[in-house]
């Protein structure tokens, strides 16, 4: 399926340059007289070259950082520098003709920081002549990577994280509620906003859509998905209780986190009978579904079988007060079939303080939610075209379909959490620390596509 899509893409690639060269050429090889760069520079008019787009050659008014730009008109033999905004844009004088030319807006060039005198111009220069248009020159378009808290009460606040996140002005929550008041974001940066979360938030779930400075933007459609909840230890979900799992009696339910909340019941992964987890163990603590639950039945509705699994994930909310940093994990089981220490097939381990390959302490001051794409399981963590039919084969094909975590306390690598060749090895030691996790549940990842130019 990717292999398709890419080459779809790489085709409409190369015919796209394809064509502009052989224009290029054309035009050339027909005007001999101005090939010497001795006629002044006109531009005529700009294009938009989008290989991702219906209309891939488009004529356009403004154009974001990093696209790249067809210019049209005469007089382009014999440039020699571009300056956009006053940041002077690097260009190919392959693709260059009398009357035509490509360049590409630099990932660096300067937008509202830009010097009033040019901001929004574009300037070409060559030994004779030069010329200065008016052309509009946006930031990149904003994204939304992550939500600080996906299935969160009305009331409480939330931190939308991604980029060029500037004067964000509003946020529509799933099922049309608007918000337009109370937002702050960071001026800086761009990489992160707050706002409260209203009342009457649907519970079928979807994506945020905000507006903002730099445009329009949707996050994944993970956040407020409700039903997609396979166990939030208060009547959604059944807990199993066999062997040595924590019982739904030792649960707790006393209010805890600052911000977000705990929610009804939550689950203690270290119970106060037990002072500490030693060192160099495995499956120290476990807890699991009953294995009764039906994922086909109740996801498959609203996450179809066909989705390619990269856009599903599963997310559960977790509270941890004090520093978790040095030893300890979390292990989750797509299904109860492992004896613990793996770091294969259908688990993923969670070890949230080593941070791009760094150790970072990890604490929240509230309940935050930890987002996993079951493409980040190992089974699943190669280059097939893996799809949710995949995953969900998988589990009805076990003899025991109890999904659930371990908490595991043993040495490992930095390979084998980032997938390297690293051979820097994390000894475990005893560890008191306290974890908390709440609401697990299964979401989609697809994210709407916003753009400039609707068809």
């Amino acid at each position: 399926m990717k292999e398709n899509r890419l080459n779809k893409k790489t085709w409409g690639y190369f015919s796209l340059v394809g064509m502009i060269i052989f224009g290029m050429l054309f035009t050339a090889c027909s005007d001999d007289d101005d090939a010497a760069g001795g006629g002044p520079i006109t531009v005529d008019a700009v294009y938009l070259q989008d290989v991702d787009s219906d209309v891939p050659d488009r004529e356009v008014t403004f154009a974001r950082l990093g696209q790249l730009l067809r210019l049209e008109g005469s007089g382009f033999t014999g440039v020699r520098r571009v300056y956009i905004n006053g940041f002077q844009s690097s260009f190919n004088p392959v693709f260059v003709s009398d009357n035509s030319m490509l360049v590409r807006v630099s990932a660096d060039t300067p937008t509202i920081e830009a010097e009033e005198d040019v901001r929004n111009t574009i300037r070409l220069e060559k030994d004779n002549s030069e010329t200065v248009i008016e052309f509009e020159i946006r930031s990149s378009a904003p994204s939304i990577d992550r939500v600080s808290h996906t299935l969160p009460k009305p009331g409480e606040e939330i931190t939308v994280y991604g980029s060029g996140l500037i004067e964000v002005s509003s946020v529509v929550f799933p099922g049309d509620v608007v918000v337009t008041e109370g937002i702050t974001y960071d001026e800086e940066d761009g990489e992160f906003f707050t706002v409260t979360v209203p009342e009457g938030v649907s519970e079928e779930g979807g994506s945020l859509y905000i507006q903002s400075a730099n445009g329009a933007a949707y996050s994944p459609a993970f956040f407020h998905v409700e039903r997609g909840v396979i166990l939030n230890f208060d009547g959604m979900g059944e807990i199993g209780e066999f062997g040595n799992t924590i019982r739904q009696g030792q649960l707790q339910s006393e209010p805890i986190g600052e911000g977000n909340v705990s929610q009804g019941n939550y689950l203690p992964i270290r119970n106060d009978s037990i002072e500490a987890f030693g060192a160099g163990k495995n499956r120290v603590a476990e807890v699991f579904t009953s294995g009764n639950e039906s994922w086909r039945s109740q996801l498959t509705p609203f996450i179809p079988a066909t989705t390619p699994l990269e856009e599903v994930a599963f997310q559960f909310d977790i509270y941890v007060p004090e520093p978790w940093v040095g030893s300890g994990y979390l292990k989750i089981l797509l299904i109860n079939n492992f004896n613990g220490g793996e770091w294969s097939g259908g688990v993923y381990n969670y070890v949230p303080w080593i941070v791009d390959g760094e150790v970072e302490p990890f604490e929240t001051e509230g309940w935050t939610t930890v987002t996993i794409p079951f493409t980040e399981f190992y089974l699943f963590s190669d280059d097939e075209d893996y799809t949710f039919e995949d995953l969900l084969q998988y589990r009805e094909s076990a003899t025991y379909k109890n999904f659930g975590m371990f908490f595991e306390n043993s040495d490992f690598t930095l390979g084998q959490v980032t997938g390297s060749n690293s051979e820097e090895e994390f000894l475990s030691s005893d560890t008191s620390v306290q974890v908390y996790t709440d609401n697990w549940r299964i979401v989609p990842l697809e994210t709407p596509t916003v753009t400039d130019f609707p068809e």
